[in-house]
């Protein structure tokens, strides 16, 4: 069995996330885990100018994904950043070129789940996943969150991401923060469920 993580992140907040998720996908036996990322649409010009090269190096071992290989998963874990409230443009464009899935049916029945992040802790976290959510519904995907048997759901010892929908993690307004050890073992936690309900689907 395959489980893709595709995911955008700019400043790698997201890319942290989906390496967690992955581990956590692999963590369960007879299953493959394949971490993508989503073409870029900005130049290399602004995105200097947004400070994002650096941590656009440190994922340029990571392959882009092709729409074809949505259809090859058994399950798929999205990964984006929140704009106002909704998925980023780079991720919103990967999945509007994927007309010819869903006319196939193609991703019918497989697993569709997400991670986010955003600047600040109400910056809009839950809003993105569940409008996620419509495009997974529209090509017939079985969505999958992160359920209140992850304990660090309830912590209330630290500000953290993760919610009922699917891991996150808060960046801060300049970046600055990276994703905590509670947010990094939602996402893992994500991966290994998301793992498990794709084998019994598949069984």
């Amino acid at each position: 069995m395959k489980i893709l993580v595709v995911y955008y992140s700019m400043y790698g907040h997201v890319y942290k996330l989906a390496e967690a998720a992955a581990q956590g996908v692999q963590s369960i036996e007879n299953v493959e885990v394949v971490l993508r990322r989503v073409p870029e649409t900005l130049s290399q010009e602004v995105l200097e100018k947004m400070g994002a090269l650096e941590a656009q190096k440190q994922q340029a071992h990571v392959p882009f994904c092709t729409v074809d290989e949505l259809g090859e998963a058994d399950a798929v874990i999205f990964g984006t950043p929140t704009r106002f409230g909704n998925m980023c443009a780079q991720m919103r464009q990967f999945l509007d070129a994927t007309g010819q899935l869903w006319m196939r049916g193609a991703l019918v029945g497989k697993v569709g789940s997400v991670i986010v992040s955003s600047n600040t802790q109400h910056g809009g976290q839950e809003s993105t996943i569940l409008s996620f959510h419509t495009t997974l519904l529209h090509h017939g995907m079985v969505i999958v969150g992160l359920p209140y048997t992850f304990q660090g759901q309830t912590t209330m010892d630290e500000i953290s991401g993760c919610s009922p929908y699917g891991a996150s993690t808060i960046a801060g307004g300049n970046g600055s923060r990276a994703p905590s050890k509670n947010e990094l073992a939602g996402a893992y936690f994500q991966g290994e469920h998301v793992a498990r309900i794709a084998k019994k689907l598949m069984a």
